[in-house]
């Protein structure tokens, strides 16, 4: 080993004691006749101190030389330290330097390697081996660490088994664009890179495994955002014999495990809304339940007197905005505009200062008595001093207007912090949905997904109406997993498949070994999966999945490191012959 400790390990109890560090210059303080060099590792950053004298001049002209981010091995002795720092593990030492080896040097950054750097997001991605150094990144991909580590450790407790499974894979229809890969063996055919490990997990179970896991790549070319990226990875689990309650226990015992042994946050129970109650009370299937302020249901109220704002409206909903009847004018103009650039519905918030039960500011006084508005601000349950906002349009678009409005208000008034967690199980979500353009039903969720029991009957003449089998897990507004039971008998996959519009010809040449495999005694089974970037971005309070991958994509999907992706050269061209005329 070129050290005998690391930069963050030696304390007053060293003192006195000689060692070597090596590790990278963080800072250089240069008196003249004293130099001091912060030197830095993984582990911390330990005070070198050079005190010339005549014994140490070409010492001192040497370390005269070294530049920020030099690498340096360095021996010396621990000392006290004069002036503690007590922001540094090691802030009551320093080390006498006695020699250093410059083990290589380095040109200046383009930005400053420290917590708060200045370097902006593209710059410090096109040089992201330098930004790796910083601590906020480290501390970003341990916790990443950590939270696989003790993933194997809880799930090799509960009688998983890890397995791997392929990259290279069948392109199939349904979900997000694949990533293609043409096959220079096999002119004019292509692989797909996996956008799951859907279609194995259940194999798995068929081969009798019955529970596995994985920490999974996946690829999706989807438009990217903060939260997503075109590979991510995925813990991904499969069980055989369980029903829905099994899988939701088991992976909320889970969830607590994690945000213990990471953050030490007992989580409480998960409460369980329907996708029909997350829709109507907080207009996403994604809800933040953190802070009240859900969705109020007022068609009937105010529909049950004569309104031309209302009349024949198909819903009449608001939020009540707890202290919100301060808001000035301009800012509830600044709602106004919110809304409409939502593009969801023509008509523009009402807004209702409910100061107190006998003073109450509308423009809806014109309709309404005071006993009438009185009535609805008891329905809002409003108290003195609350803005009542009331919306009228389509039911569908009214609830995800006023959903994220009530998000907006939620950054605006700062109703919570990043260290609340509030996690719940939505369930019950539609197996199906219409493509207008296509004509053609799709699966909100994947194909595989088994319909509730009880809701079959309906695919033969409500294909809309019928209920997945599915669960999503949200922590703060984010989806952090989702997963589903599965269809396990031929006759039932394959009508799902015809409901989709796939012919038996089509049915047979995508998904023609699934259904085969489902004539060998195909276990009743259901599985999740949890988004790790995603999951270590909310245990962090982030809102980025970025600091927790190593090398992630821009906005773009573009690696501004490696130039990715990139044009090839003819000759490989030439030689997958795929591309050629």
């Amino acid at each position: 080993m070129l050290r005998t400790h690391t930069c963050g390990e030696l304390y007053i109890s060293h003192i006195d004691q000689s060692i070597t560090l090596c590790g990278w210059v963080h800072r250089i303080r240069n008196k003249g006749a004293i130099i001091w060099i912060d030197l830095r590792d993984r582990y911390g950053i330990t005070q070198l101190m050079l005190e010339e004298d005549d014994n140490n001049k070409d010492l001192i002209a040497k370390a005269q030389t070294i530049g920020r981010e030099y690498v340096l091995q360095v021996s010396g002795v621990v000392i006290k330290r004069l002036a503690p720092n007590p922001n540094l593990l090691t802030g009551d030492i320093e080390i006498k330097v006695q020699a250093i080896n410059i083990l290589n040097v380095s040109q200046t950054p383009p930005f400053l390697i420290e917590p708060n750097t200045d370097g902006g997001e593209d710059l410090r991605m096109e040089y992201r081996y330098l930004d790796l150094r910083r601590s906020p990144l480290q501390k970003s991909l341990f916790l990443r660490h950590l939270v696989t580590q003790h993933t194997h450790q809880y799930l090799a407790e509960q009688h998983f088994v890890h397995i791997e499974t392929p990259f290279l894979i069948k392109s199939t229809p349904g979900g997000a664009r694949d990533f293609l890969i043409p096959s220079r063996m096999h002119e004019k055919q292509f692989y797909a890179l996996p956008q799951s490990p859907q279609v194995f997990k259940q194999l798995l179970m068929i081969g009798g495994f019955d529970r596995y896991y994985q920490i999974a790549k996946c690829f999706r070319d989807e438009d990217m955002r903060a939260d997503r990226q075109p590979e991510f990875t995925q813990i991904d689990c499969e069980l055989s014999f369980v029903t829905q309650s099994d899988v939701l226990t088991i992976f909320e015992a889970f969830v607590k495990y994690i945000f213990k042994a990471i953050i030490q946050v007992d989580l409480p129970a998960f409460p369980c809304l329907t996708y029909q109650e997350a829709m109507a009370q907080y207009g996403t299937d994604k809800p933040d339940i953190r802070f009240a302020m859900p969705i109020v249901d007022l068609t009937k109220l105010l529909q049950a007197h004569p309104c031309p704002l209302f009349d024949e409206q198909p819903l009449v909903a608001g939020l009540c905005v707890k202290g919100g009847a301060q808001y000035s004018r301009k800012q509830l103009d600044g709602l106004t505009t919110f809304v409409k650039d939502l593009n969801l519905v023509s008509k523009t918030p009402i807004y209702i200062k409910y100061i107190d039960s006998n003073t109450i500011q509308t423009s809806l006084d014109k309709y309404y008595s005071l006993p009438q508005m009185q009535a609805l601000a008891a329905h809002m349950q409003a108290s003195d001093g609350d803005l009542l906002i009331i919306l009228p349009g389509d039911v569908e678009k009214t609830r995800v207007a006023l959903g994220q409005l009530r998000l907006k208000l939620r950054d605006d008034l700062q109703l919570v912090t990043p260290d609340q967690f509030a996690p719940l199980w939505v369930i019950d979500f539609p197996l199906l949905e219409w493509d207008e353009e296509k004509q053609v039903y799709t699966a909100v969720h994947h194909p595989f997904t088994s319909p509730k029991e009880e809701d079959i009957a309906l695919l033969s003449t409500q294909p809309a109406a019928v209920r997945a089998n599915a669960y999503d897990l949200v922590i703060n507004g984010l989806e952090v997993g989702g997963g589903s039971i599965r269809i396990h008998e031929k006759h039932l996959q394959e009508k799902i498949f015809s409901i989709l519009g796939l012919t038996p010809e089509e049915m047979s040449q995508q998904f023609g070994f699934m259904i085969k495999a489902f004539e060998y005694g195909t276990p009743p089974h259901g599985g999740i999966a949890f988004g790790l970037d995603r999951l270590c971005a909310v245990l962090a309070g982030e809102a980025s999945i970025k600091p927790f991958i190593a090398f992630p994509k821009n906005n773009a999907g573009r690696d501004v490191m490696m130039q990715a992706p990139a044009p090839i050269s003819q000759e490989q061209i030439s030689e997958l012959g795929t591309f050629v005329n």
